[in-house]
């Protein structure tokens, strides 16, 4: 049995990142579904259904590999705008902020008391304005 199924998925797309993106959505959207009945609700989780099986049965490689590379590029994006909350929230001895100006992560200490400071950002020079009353080294963590 696993020679036929090895057989027949030979030379097909298979899984990829927005597949389990759309089954992850597709669950999401079943869940909802309980508690509200709704006809737009039911034509999503219809098409989500159809991605589904077709994606990974496709011998489009190309496209579905283009398709696949497109929702990585979204996706990163998306969670970039989100990196240095998830940093803050880790790391308790600093604050990391961005500079408007030339977009670099700085690395920023912790503020000790209440108090509006700003600092100069050592790539650029603009000012970022921050919470601390502690004086030490900016770093630059990404560019």
């Amino acid at each position: 049995m696993e020679d036929k199924i090895r057989k027949f998925m030979y030379g097909r797309y298979g899984p990829d990142e927005l597949y389990k993106f759309e089954f992850i959505l597709y669950i999401i959207t079943l869940f909802i579904g309980i508690f509200f009945k709704s006809k737009v609700l039911s034509i999503v989780q219809l098409l989500l259904v159809i991605s589904i099986l077709y994606r990974p049965m496709s011998k489009k490689i190309y496209k579905r590999s283009n398709e696949n590379q497109k929702f990585l590029k979204l996706k990163k994006a998306i969670s970039r705008q989100f990196l240095n909350i998830k940093r803050n929230i880790q790391d308790k001895d600093h604050i990391y902020k961005k500079c408007h100006k030339c977009k670099t992560t700085l690395k920023l200490p912790l503020p000790s008391k209440k108090g509006i400071k700003h600092a100069k950002c050592p790539h650029c020079g603009n000012r970022v304005t921050f919470l601390t009353l502690k004086y030490q080294k900016i770093e630059i963590i990404k560019k």
